[in-house]
């Protein structure tokens, strides 16, 4: 009997990497229904965010998706768990996993016929076992094709920036495909050429074009530039943007009421008029920062829908207390026009509901994606990873968003708060391009559309014939 085709799918462990590469899962199903998708999850090397409900709720909706949970590797040195980057602890727990990760694919090999396995960025080091497979291995890569281009290009900033860390050159970097941008920009982890995380991502960005291939949650129009720059000026012609994959709901959603509560107050305000200020789940704030926030908030008069997590040192499993990190009276004054929300709100429905006028973001890139076909025009204020480097893109390349200015500290003034929540809510070209943008990103999801285009080359990359059937 001729097995099952099979695709191998291998996410890292953060939960935004998780859900993103299940989405990609569902997306490949749809068009290839008669495949077995397979996810293989390696335990956090920290305190996760819990995804048993996620993972059993995907597992009964979707049967042909299999999830292979594999054991805890061993205990960390306390060096590792000191270290300046949880990326580094990452990577090392993803590199433990190797073997366990090898006796899976075998597994599943027994069974079903391995087509090609999908790896997240930081689990490169899966490439030392998969030599002894024959499938093709591609990359998921979440970020956008103009933070791609800029990892292709890495090695050679590293050659040429004449022993430098990127943070202390201060004369702007070209990179292809990407606007003239500062070493300070760059994504944290390859910021100091001292630290350890460094050396790693070079030899990520080396390992790269040794792929089948990389697919990208991005669409041909939104970053035109930089992916013809990866394919003629970097070289690598085997990209697939296949975005926006939009991922509406979260493991560990809180309770339906949050979400009902916000979605009913925004039915009540007039349409376009209200500022959604909302940092992902790592964007933390100081007491004193949430107060500067609040106070810009008020002063601006606008009317605002703000998502407010404890700041970092506080047990983040407890819901804020806004009466002590709020200025006093704050939520009483602004209780006409604003709405404080705990810890978590539906950002996507959030995002689509008409009252909505702007989003303040901390520059995720799927927050971005979501903020784009939802057409609301954005404030970059930029917290960690490659997010200062996602500002420079969508700020200066795309024209999407308006920068958030901080001080050298990284502070940003009530001043600033309250000049960009009044800007972000103007009619002004940036609104017109962000509504122009979410039309063609319907349009790139259409039959005949760019990123269905590419999704198709992708399935007949490693599945010819089956994919020309569906």
């Amino acid at each position: 009997m001729e097995k099952q085709e099979a695709i191998v799918l291998y996410p890292s462990p953060p939960i935004g990497h998780l859900v993103s590469m299940v989405e990609l899962g569902k997306l490949i199903l749809s068009q290839n229904p008669s495949l077995s998708i397979h996810i293989i999850l390696v335990p956090p090397p920290y305190q996760p965010e819990s995804t048993a409900t996620y993972i059993s709720t995907v597992s009964s909706s979707f049967p042909s998706i299999t999830f292979h949970r594999l054991p805890t590797v061993e205990p960390y040195s306390s060096s590792t768990t000191s270290r300046n980057h949880h990326e580094s602890l990452l990577l090392e727990t993803i590199c433990f996993s190797n073997p366990n990760v090898h006796r899976a694919l075998f597994s599943i090999s027994q069974t079903f016929n391995l087509c090609a396995m999908i790896i997240d960025f930081f689990c490169t080091a899966v490439l030392e076992v998969t030599a002894d497979f024959n499938f093709p291995v591609y990359y998921f890569f979440t970020s956008g094709a103009a933070c791609l281009a800029s990892f292709f290009h890495l090695s050679t900033l590293h050659e040429t920036t004449a022993g430098k860390s990127l943070k202390d050159v201060h004369s702007l970097l070209t990179i292809p495909g990407v606007p003239p941008i500062k070493g300070s920009d760059m994504p944290k982890p390859v910021l100091n050429r001292e630290d350890e995380i460094y050396d790693a991502f070079i030899q990520f960005s080396k390992q790269l074009r040794k792929s089948s291939g990389i697919i990208i949650n991005t669409f041909e129009t939104l970053e035109n530039r930089a992916i013809k720059a990866i394919k003629e000026e970097l070289c690598f012609r085997n990209i697939y943007p296949i975005g926006p994959l939009i991922v509406n709901g979260r493991a560990g959603n809180k309770n339906v009421e949050y979400a009902d509560s916000c979605l009913n107050w925004l039915d009540s305000q007039p349409e376009q008029s209200v500022v959604f200020l909302c940092f992902g789940s790592l964007g933390l704030f100081t007491e004193e920062q949430l107060k500067e926030i609040a106070i810009g908030l008020e002063r601006s008069e606008q009317r605002f829908l703000w998502v407010v997590r404890n700041p970092p040192g506080i047990q983040n499993q407890t819901e804020p207390d806004l009466k002590s990190l709020l200025p006093e009276g704050f939520i009483n004054r602004t209780g006409n026009k604003g709405m404080v929300v705990k810890s978590w709100a539906p950002q996507v429905p959030v995002l689509n509901h008409k009252a909505i006028g702007g989003f303040v973001t901390h520059c995720g890139w799927n927050s971005i994606l979501e903020s784009v076909c939802a057409g609301v025009p954005m404030v970059a204020w930029p917290l960690y990873a490659e997010q200062r480097f996602n500002r420079v893109v969508i700020v200066e390349e795309i024209k999407i968003a308006v920068p958030m200015i901080e001080s050298e500290t990284g502070f940003v003034s009530s001043m600033e708060v309250e000049k960009r929540v009044r800007e972000i809510v103007e009619d002004g070209p940036v609104r017109e391009r962000t509504k122009v943008l979410k039309n063609v990103a319907e349009s790139a999801l259409t039959k005949t559309g760019s990123s269905r285009t590419a999704l198709t080359a992708l399935l007949q990359s490693w599945s010819p014939k089956r994919s020309s059937e569906s």
